[in-house]
């Protein structure tokens, strides 16, 4: 979705779990690395990638249970996030209303524990299945055995050892809107799902580019986590500065705040730049390259740092 020249040794395309092992014996053959992409809206491509590309296209929607208070719903993980969003609410299955208009595929979706408008993936989650790459069995994974924490999962810290086929979400039966995040916060509590749904959609696209027309990857940088120490020094000299409590006790900080507030929001820089609509997204502006995008944003985790004592960690893979 960034828009960049890049090509590939070898392409394919995966639409079958049983095409995984013979695809992954052929890349041992060639001695080539193998990389599985979603939709592509979450990586930096250089230009050139001397190995297998495979794209991932298991399709697959299913309702599999309907017992203890909660529905329990499979996915294929070639399917489009979104429309697997739009199909739970058809079928009036909410629950993931607050994650609507997230570019990529369901299988991507746990690898960084997605997030939007005060809602996690690990929130919904109950399993998947996924191959392991190193011994070729096949796996299922509990929330526990993910090891969610923001954008964080097993699978990014053991990158390209698991390939997702499937995924399982727990739906409640008994819903309740999740109206806390900005931007939501003047909803009504009555509302229904599909009007949240779209309120997160209508938000989103409010904020970020449409990468069809401006190439972008959404949020490039995590919103950093910071110890006590940190997070009293900067509440002290900016006190302005949107903070969040952590899951682990520690401080969440606005990236986009941090990169704005360092004058990056809406510049140019050649091809390159900053969204004028959201400081977080750094986007092509036509004929961008994977080196013109990676010295921008190492520009901005060089200013940020310099200003505010706090590294920016970048949120697309660099492939």
């Amino acid at each position: 979705t960034l828009g960049l020249p890049a090509r590939a040794r070898f392409g394919a395309t995966i639409t079958r779990p049983d095409d995984l092992p013979p695809l992954l014996d052929q890349a041992g053959a060639l001695g080539l690395p193998l990389r599985i992409l979603g939709g592509g809206s979450n990586v930096v491509l250089r230009p050139r990638f001397d190995g297998i590309i495979a794209l991932m296209a298991i399709a697959g929607r299913e309702i599999l249970d309907r017992s203890h208070g909660r529905t329990l719903v499979r996915l294929g993980a070639g399917e489009n996030w979104h429309e697997a969003v739009e199909w739970t609410l058809q079928n009036g299955l909410p629950g993931l209303e607050n994650l609507a208009g997230i570019p990529g595929t369901v299988g991507a979706a746990p690898i960084q524990n997605i997030g939007a408008y005060g809602c996690e993936l690990v929130d919904r989650f109950h399993a998947l299945v996924a191959l392991d790459s190193q011994d070729g069995t096949q796996r299922t994974f509990t929330r526990v055995d993910c090891d969610f924490s923001y954008r964080q999962s097993v699978f990014k810290r053991m990158p390209g050892r698991f390939i997702v086929q499937s995924v399982t979400l727990s739906l409640p039966d008994v819903w309740q809107p999740n109206l806390g995040y900005p931007g939501l916060n003047s909803l009504p509590g009555d509302i229904d799902p599909v009007t949240v749904m779209r309120t997160v959609v209508a938000v989103r696209n409010s904020k970020l580019p449409d990468w069809r027309q401006t190439g972008n990857a959404g949020s490039f940088f995590h919103n950093p986590i910071v110890d006590s120490v940190v997070a009293d020094r900067l509440a002290t000299d900016y006190p302005e500065l949107p903070r969040y409590p952590s899951a682990d006790g520690r401080t969440k900080l606005s990236a986009a705040w941090l990169i704005e507030r360092c004058g990056f929001k809406g510049q140019r820089f050649g091809t390159a730049g900053v969204s004028d609509r959201h400081a977080l997204v750094v986007v092509n502006h036509g004929g961008a390259t994977e080196a013109d995008i990676s010295a921008l944003a190492g520009r901005i985790v060089a200013a940020v740092e310099a200003r505010f004592g706090v590294r920016l960690v970048q949120e697309p893979e660099l492939l």
